[in-house]
């Protein structure tokens, strides 16, 4: 508890340091005539297309009584306008006027230049750590915007080192697995370099910011079977629906390719891995016990036939 209470305290000092940056704690923001609350609230009536009151008061966080009084005042300045909810009359859509456009314009690029001053003076590589940190914090409080901030691509040179190394290291921190689990990924990769068939081959590489969270890999087993392989997402990227998508993505190109069955090898201790491949349809079909990686352990296979799946 004191841990936390500690970083609630650095979370505030930042939040006074920012907000006394940029100017914000004054009678009105960077001298608009606009207390900091007002600007965010014509910031979103700028941004969404007829919001409602409820709408603006859930995103910002607003008390509704204080964003009710909020919005009276930019009616009686003539900012904005409310008109019933053609589908729900207890509610009004909000917009802004042509004079509430017209106020708002120049807070937005004030606010640009604001920032803008703030970076100016940093190097290229500076502006890229505050940016990427800012980032890491919308993302780590916005489940909503770190499922959405993903991006899918084919593999490229540098990637099956990185690939190797991080299953090397992820399973022997989180299961204990010993080198030879990072030796038989290496020879899964090598493997596939060497003979990849790129019409019924793929390993997707997925990124966030720039920075690999996530790898699969379907390959080859026989004309009529495809194999799932090498599934990973890194811990900071997990709970968000990345594993799902990298699982949905291996099932739609076997089918696109003709396949018609994925067959994949897991073991009984990978539970969150288990779960994915369970909810995309695989059954499992056999498991043994074995001491491969220095613990023992019990593989399973699993099977999803895809012609049945259509």
């Amino acid at each position: 508890m004191r841990r936390l209470e500690q970083h609630a305290d650095q979370v505030r000092h930042f939040n006074r340091f920012y907000t006394a940056r940029i100017g914000a704690l004054g009678d009105s923001y960077v001298d608009s005539g606009f207390s900091l609350t007002e600007v965010r609230v014509l910031y979103e009536l700028a941004h969404r297309e007829n919001p409602t009151a409820s709408d603006i008061a859930e995103v910002l966080g607003l008390d509704p009584g204080y964003l009710s009084r909020t919005l009276t005042s930019f009616r009686t300045r003539g900012l904005v306008t409310a008109r019933p909810d053609p589908s729900d009359r207890r509610h009004s859509r909000l917009r802004l006027t042509a004079a509430g456009r017209r106020a708002f314009a120049p807070l937005d690029q004030r606010a640009r230049r604001a920032i803008a001053g703030l970076l100016e003076p940093l190097g290229a590589v500076e502006r890229t750590r505050v940016v990427d940190a800012m980032s890491t914090i919308r993302r780590t409080l916005d489940r909503e915007a770190a499922a959405e901030s993903f991006t899918l691509r084919e593999h490229q040179p540098g990637d099956m080192g990185w690939i190797v190394h991080r299953h090397g290291a992820l399973y022997a921190d989180e299961y204990g697995y010993d080198e030879r689990f990072e030796a038989l990924v290496a020879e899964i990769v090598a493997r596939f370099i060497k003979k990849l068939d790129r019409k019924r081959e793929r390993c997707w590489i997925a990124e966030r910011d720039g920075q690999i969270v996530g790898t699969i890999f379907v390959v080859a087993k026989s004309k009529t079977t495809a194999k799932l392989r090498l599934l990973l997402v890194e811990p900071s990227a997990r709970g968000l629906g990345l594993g799902a998508r990298l699982v949905d993505e291996v099932v739609r190109f076997a089918r696109d390719a003709g396949y018609r069955r994925i067959e994949l090898w897991t073991q009984s201790e990978l539970t969150a891995a288990r779960r994915l491949y369970e909810a995309a349809g695989f059954k499992r079909v056999g498991a043994e016990k074995h001491r491969m990686f220095g613990n023992p352990t019990t593989a399973e296979f699993w099977r999803l036939e895809l012609t049945s799946n259509r």
